[in-house]
């Protein structure tokens, strides 16, 4: 079992309240995810969750955090210290031959985890699967997990599915994959900044996903519905109440100066007027507010984006695909035209990513499309100590950074976040960065490595349909199964003999 008590952690840097005495129990059987905007705070208090310490340097932070047994957390990002050491040294704190089965479900072999190839030089993929593997060996009593399916191939996200909803340990996790929530949830654990991110709210369900927005949607609508009534109302109140007022107001003015008897009576009937205006006025401090709801806003690309459909995007063709002498694939063939959305799958450590940037490559510097590349690293093409509105209007110009602000401030940046450092950012806001890049440069070609996997299941909506309706090609790897079903008009799997179309995921 896992208890939270009066938890409150602030920001430093803007002294902003992130988690605002927030109390919570992870019973055996629960599977809660923590979903919210990006830059929320969710990582933020998973690793409060774990170890205090690892958030002390820039939060302010209070409460207890009461673990009945042994907490095991899966970090969103490796550790750097990790980077430097081989599987094998990874590893052998552990007794891996008793859990073979574990890493069968993996995918991993004995002789993968015992070689000398580098942590730092595997997949997105395979770092998660060695780190899940290695908690797992550790038996814990509970589990904490940032971002578990990043870079999971489809197998191993539907083990994983398995794995959660079948496990017999609570488990708090952190998500964005929304096929996995819906498919594993049963409480709901949902972070917001509300007022322009001057207040925070925290909403806990114990219900499935699904369930949670339904409820939402309908609680919030009844609130609104009510709370117009009640402003109706008292507009109609406050009208009568006029009319009433005015008519004393008048009767008064024009008695008192012949029926001082009379003037009297007007007075006592003006001051039961006026405790009837005031009884409304208190009336209406009770009202209920209108529902306050963090909106996913992603900025919109410009709809006059348009490819002819005879025109070639890309025609690829290469006899191998390789990564440090290895080679990962044979015989690879690619042609996409017009304003076709490619999607490409595979196995962990496939080549996906490593595909996806020879095709950068070849059709960055081109002159007869704008190509924009997402890559599944962000500091391969974002400078983390460069601010938003510095990477963003280029040539700082007073019109670009006057653009630059206005869609930052449209998608719920604040000004600290505009003018403080991209690598102080969360993976979501670094994402919205780079997809507003795109839409400002107006490119008409997207190359794209993972593109949902760190906007929050409340934007992934908003990211699929813009990119539903995006009229320029989109070449994209990813294994969220909603983005390919939704996005893709073909998909491709990568395997050692080349890319082959398939029907179904």
């Amino acid at each position: 079992m896992l208890e939270l008590k009066n938890i409150t952690i602030n920001l430093k840097n803007d002294e902003r309240c992130i988690v605002d005495d927030f109390s919570f129990t992870l019973n055996r059987g629960d599977k809660a995810v923590i979903i919210g905007e990006e830059g929320n705070g969710k990582s933020t208090l998973l690793k409060f969750i774990y170890q205090q310490n690892l958030i002390e340097e820039y939060c302010n932070c209070s409460g207890k955090v009461i673990t009945k047994g042994k907490a095991a957390y899966l970090p969103q990002f490796m550790e750097e210290n990790c980077n430097s050491l081989s599987l094998a040294e990874y590893f052998e704190p552990v007794e891996y031959y008793m859990y073979i089965d574990i890493l069968t479900k993996l995918g991993l072999s004995v002789e993968f985890i015992l070689s000398d190839q580098n942590l730092a030089t595997l997949s997105g993929g395979e770092k998660v699967k060695v780190q899940l593997a290695r908690l797992l060996m550790e038996e814990p009593d509970i589990l904490l997990l940032d971002e578990p399916t990043n870079d999971l191939d489809i197998s191993t996200l539907q083990w994983l599915e398995s794995f959660i909803a079948e496990s017999r340990i609570p488990i708090l996790f952190i998500s964005h994959d929304e096929t996995l929530i819906e498919n594993t949830a049963n409480v709901i654990v949902h972070m917001e900044q509300i007022i322009r991110k001057t207040k925070c709210r925290i909403t806990v369900a114990r219900c499935p996903y699904r369930e949670y927005l339904s409820r939402r949607r309908s609680s919030f609508a009844h609130q609104e519905q009510v709370a117009q009534k009640q402003r109706e109302d008292y507009e109609k109140q406050m009208e009568k109440w006029r009319r009433i007022y005015n008519r004393v107001d008048h009767e008064q003015a024009v008695i008192s100066r012949q029926n001082a008897g009379g003037g009297r009576l007007l007075k006592k009937k003006m001051h039961a007027v006026l405790s009837m205006g005031k009884r409304f006025e208190r009336e209406k401090e009770d009202f209920l507010d209108f529902p306050q709801e963090e909106e996913a806003i992603l900025a919109k690309f410009d709809e006059s984006i348009h490819l002819p459909n005879g025109k070639t995007i890309l025609d690829f063709s290469s006899d191998n695909l390789c990564i440090d002498g290895r080679v990962l694939s044979r015989n690879l063939h690619l042609y996409v035209a017009g304003n076709e959305h490619i999607g490409i799958i595979g196995r962990n450590g496939a080549g996906k990513s490593t595909l996806l940037k020879i095709l950068w490559n070849e059709m960055k510097d081109r002159s007869d499309i704008t190509a924009a590349f997402m890559p599944q690293n962000y500091s391969e093409i974002l400078d983390f100590n460069k601010t938003p509105v510095q990477y963003l209007a280029e040539n700082y110009t007073k019109e670009e950074v006057t653009k630059a602000r206005t869609y930052m401030g449209g998608m719920k940046f604040t000004q600290e976040e505009m003018t403080g450092k991209i690598g102080d950012l969360s993976g979501g806001q670094k994402a919205k960065i780079l997809f507003l890049d795109m839409v400002l440069r107006g490119a008409d070609v997207l190359l794209l490595d993972e593109p949902t996997r760190n906007f929050s299941p409340l934007s992934n909506p908003a990211v699929r349909t813009a990119l539903n309706h995006y009229g320029g090609a989109v070449i994209s790897v990813s294994h969220d199964r909603k983005y390919l079903e939704e996005v893709c008009d073909k998909i491709y799997e990568l395997r050692e003999n080349g890319l082959f179309s398939i029907d179904k995921i």
